[in-house]
């Protein structure tokens, strides 16, 4: 029966999309919060609460101090902050292990990482050239992730959502929905008949239960509301020509077969709800945070890709991702 579905909202793609995306989240979890690897102390067992009064509320955790020892492996230390980074680098990878267990399994990890390191480091393999490249590498992404949170993800807050979200609505042009039901046969005969015993009468859910043979029969041939692109041609332009609930449409004929449509109401479609669209203005907002913060740094710093085709490359893909942030600005009319 239907021809398009919702229209859904425009997402961003191409590598910089995708990777402004991913560090959305990963540049909010870049300081995981050390408290959150403390293990709490139950109650005692026999402890009980004063009679006839509310329970206490729990107490917050103690703040942890980040650098708190909390180990020694010859002359390095491992902290609070050590573990929150392990944690962090870790992700969904510790998930399999049990929530009391992960902050000894990730100090028994970081032991095993102390030991290690100073082997390689006694080795050698500290001092060469490929080592050091790789520890450069991720300094500069380190850097990448922190500059990113400070400066593009803190621009996405609930006020900045909100702000947006009401510009967002107020370009959306009114979109007239109408709520329809329908009862599809096979040849116009059908439908003619269909016609004449609803008009002498019949229900209309009851004819359509027993008549039609769309899947939706089994409701009385209700398809809710719906705009005007969401339906094929034939059967969108009937539905809407329609004026007065209960109104009947002659038999129309689309590629599934002969229809009797029946009106039940009109009204202007409402705006998509703030949840809904939440996902599509943070991305917009991290794009205008991005061209007002790193854009005009790229700008004024010298760049140079000897590879010609490369450079290209490189230029035509700056400008799909211009055109990916504007289409995720614009507004979607299709409900």
């Amino acid at each position: 029966m239907t021809n398009r579905s919702l229209s859904p909202s425009r997402v961003l793609r191409g590598p910089l999309g995708t990777a402004l995306k991913a560090l959305l989240v990963a540049a909010s979890a870049l300081v995981v919060a050390p408290a959150a690897l403390a293990q709490g102390t139950d109650a005692p067992a026999n402890a009980t609460a004063p009679a006839e009064t509310a329970p206490a509320a729990p107490a917050a955790p103690a703040e942890i101090d980040p650098n708190a020892v909390v180990a020694t492996v010859g002359d390095e230390t491992i902290t609070e902050a050590d573990l929150a980074f392990a944690a962090e680098d870790l992700g969904e990878d510790i998930a399999g292990v049990p929530p009391a267990e992960q902050r000894a399994f990730l100090l028994s990890m970081l032991i095993d990482m102390k030991v290690m390191a100073q082997g390689a480091r006694e080795a050698g393999m500290a001092d060469t050239e490929l080592f050091k490249r790789r520890l450069a590498y991720l300094e500069q992404r380190a850097l990448y992730r922190a500059f990113f949170s400070e400066q593009i993800n803190a621009a996405v807050t609930p006020e900045a959502v909100q702000t947006a979200y009401e510009a967002f609505i107020a370009d959306i042009e009114p979109q007239e929905q109408v709520r329809a039901s329908h009862i599809l046969v096979e040849t116009e005969d059908e439908a003619k008949a269909v016609i004449a015993e609803l008009e002498g009468g019949r229900p209309f859910e009851e004819v359509a239960r027993e008549k039609s043979i769309d899947p939706g029969a089994a409701n009385g041939g209700d398809l809710g509301f719906f705009s005007a692109g969401m339906m094929v041609p034939p059967f969108s332009e009937a539905a809407f020509a329609l004026s007065e609930p209960g109104q009947l449409s002659a038999p129309v004929q689309s590629q599934f077969g002969w229809h009797v449509i029946k009106l039940a109401e009109k009204r202007t479609a409402p705006p998509p709800s703030i949840q809904q669209v939440a996902p599509r203005l943070q991305q917009m907002l991290v794009f205008e945070a991005y061209n007002n913060v790193v854009v005009p740094r790229k700008d004024a710093t010298s760049i140079d890709i000897p590879d010609a085709a490369l450079a290209a490359q490189v230029e035509a893909l700056g400008e799909t991702e211009e055109a990916a942030a504007e289409a995720a600005a614009a507004p979607a009319n299709s409900q």
